[in-house]
């Protein structure tokens, strides 16, 4: 009985990264997929569908032995990449940060099934910082306080260091960070 279970789970095999994919915003992602069976198949069904979190899934996109039926909403924006599973996202936007999940089914002598799921983070390229001096002369007198004030207008996942003569500044007696 075991064997016979294990059998007919491997006969489709799925394969995704397993890592979450970062894309950059404005750009083309690739999400590859690739599948294989142990199994005669006269229909193969996929199927992308794609969810954020606290929210119904959305149907993207189903192919049925390669002949595709996109969402009419969606159907410039995602392409499915034969012979495999593998889906297109361009461009790519912050709302399409999220959940991406594929199911493959294979119409044979009965059918099988499998579905995984990808998750996909959107960067935003990091703008070119801007620097504030307080006071703004940028001049003090030897007991004065000078604060320096750093700011990008657009980036994810954005880290601040301060740096002088090409060494990293840590807080201390002379600087303090907020």
């Amino acid at each position: 009985f075991f064997r016979f279970y294990a059998g007919i789970c491997s006969a489709l095999k799925l394969t995704v990264p397993s890592h979450t994919i970062h894309g950059i915003e404005g750009q083309p992602l690739h999400l590859s997929v690739d599948y294989n069976f142990n199994a005669t198949a006269s229909e193969i069904q996929i199927i992308w569908l794609f969810e954020r979190s606290h929210s119904n899934p959305k149907y993207l996109l189903g192919s049925v032995n390669q002949n595709v039926v996109p969402d009419l909403e969606y159907q410039h924006k995602f392409t499915l990449v034969p012979p495999n599973a593998s889906l297109r996202i361009n461009p790519l936007h912050l709302s399409d940060e999220g959940y991406y999940i594929v199911k493959v089914n294979v119409r044979g002598n009965g059918t099988i099934a499998a579905s995984q799921k990808i998750q996909v983070a959107v960067d935003v390229p990091v703008t070119k910082p801007t620097v504030h001096t307080e006071p703004s002369s940028g001049v003090v007198e030897y007991v004065g306080n000078i604060t320096l004030k750093c700011t990008v207008d657009r980036g994810t996942r954005v880290v601040y260091q301060w740096m002088k003569n090409g060494k990293r500044l840590h807080a201390g007696p002379n600087y303090s960070f907020s």
